[in-house]
């Protein structure tokens, strides 16, 4: 069978690695427990974690062991890599709830039962009964402070002040990756690039303290032709959860990515072949769209099913289609009276001064009428409201 990270590597996931080669022969001739860490600092997933649980998701599919870490106890520090403040703080309450919708989003994605199946583990189950002194004589030894103080993780806190509490954060990523090898012979932390330095230290501890091999990689983030960060909308970040992020809004989001980024959507966020892959993205003129629907079709039947995939294309080619039938639909009293109020209403606009500002820029129509009047009475009974060329709602007003 090929190698995994052979398949990763073609398909654009890896980023960095230590010990490839050691870690390449382990791959190809043994079935490896790996694990990837999530802190619950939400109570869903968004695309910054879709990457991670592909990578997840295609280890499992050449025989390799998943181990979904959920950072319940980390969570109450919270991470500091990339960030130039501290995070909230949040009660065990909130992260165990969070916990609980991060397990049933990831079981979409990752299978439970088999013979390599994935197990579930959450750090709160060994961090909460750790004993300071024996955690600081035990790990805190094989730690470097100045070898820490160089780490990109912490590069933006100093700037404003590195508490020790987030300190801590990198001695507990290294112990939880020892507990994991311990515990289950885990030998492989997988993250995105951001955890690298935090990852490093998991390695190091386990081949100082244990004297067994070790290994870390990390994924590529997905970023726009910027360079910052993709899945961030209008109205917040990509998320999983329909709740938070309309089925309709999430496909719109991938039918509406910059055409150069839609072959190395495909290749990390769906299984699609790679020729095939090749085969509908080779083109630079107006067929790149039937790429984009075809991207935005596969990552929404991944995350939402089959059934909402269906229903979210077929209300966007409504919606540019002008059938009204499949359009997001939209019913309001009669309360409802102005087009800032149905803005509002609509989740279109998060205040009535950027609906006042939209309309009077010419960014709202109804039916083929442009709105010019924030405060002019809306019609009665069923139209359709435009925002821009790409959100249309079929409304119904009575």
């Amino acid at each position: 069978m090929e190698n995994v990270l052979d398949v990763l590597k073609a398909r654009g996931f890896i980023k960095q690695t230590i010990f490839e080669d050691e870690l390449y022969e382990m791959l190809g001739k043994e079935s490896v427990p790996f694990y990837i860490g999530f802190d619950p600092t939400a109570d869903s997933l968004h695309i910054g974690h879709y990457i991670p649980v592909m990578m997840m998701a295609w280890m499992q599919r050449y025989g390799h062991k998943p181990i979904a870490l959920f950072g319940g106890g980390t969570a109450m520090i919270g991470d500091p890599s990339g960030r130039s403040d501290m995070r909230q703080m949040m009660t065990r309450e909130t992260i165990n709830h969070n916990v609980e919708c991060f397990k049933e989003q990831m079981s979409r994605f990752i299978d439970f039962e088999g013979e390599n199946a994935a197990t579930i583990e959450n750090n709160a189950d060994w961090l909460f009964n750790l004993n300071y002194i024996d955690f600081l004589r035990e790990i805190g030894v094989h730690f470097s402070v100045n070898r820490m103080l160089t780490a990109e993780c912490f590069k933006q806190r100093m700037e404003k002040g590195l508490t020790f509490f987030e300190f801590n954060y990198m001695l507990m990523q290294g112990y939880d990756f020892l507990v994991l090898n311990r515990k289950h012979g885990c030998k492989l932390e997988l993250g995105g690039d951001d955890q690298w330095s935090n990852m490093l230290a998991g390695v190091d501890l386990i081949r100082k303290k244990e004297g067994k091999p070790a290994f870390c990689a990390t994924c590529t983030l997905l970023l726009n032709s910027e360079g910052k960060k993709m899945g961030k909308t209008q109205k917040g970040a990509l998320w999983l959860d329909e709740n938070k992020c309309s089925v309709y809004d999430f496909f719109q989001y991938f039918r509406n990515v910059e055409d150069c980024k839609v072959a190395e959507c495909m290749r990390l966020l769906t299984f699609m072949d790679l020729e095939e892959i090749e085969e509908l993205t080779k083109y630079a003129d107006e067929r790149i769209n039937a790429a984009k629907e075809r991207l935005a079709y596969e990552v929404t039947k991944l995350v939402h099913g089959e059934e909402k995939a269906n229903l979210a294309r077929n209300q966007a080619r409504a919606a540019f289609g002008g059938n009204a039938q499949d359009m997001p639909k939209l019913t309001v009293g009669l309360d409802c009276a102005t087009g800032v109020d149905l803005l509002i209403a609509a989740g279109l606009c998060k205040s009535k001064g950027e609906a006042r500002r939209l309309i009077q820029e010419g960014g709202v129509k109804l039916n083929e009428d442009k709105l010019t009047d924030p405060m002019a009475e809306l019609p009665t009974g069923e139209f359709v409201l435009h925002k821009g060329k790409k959100v249309h709602v079929a409304v119904t007003r009575a």
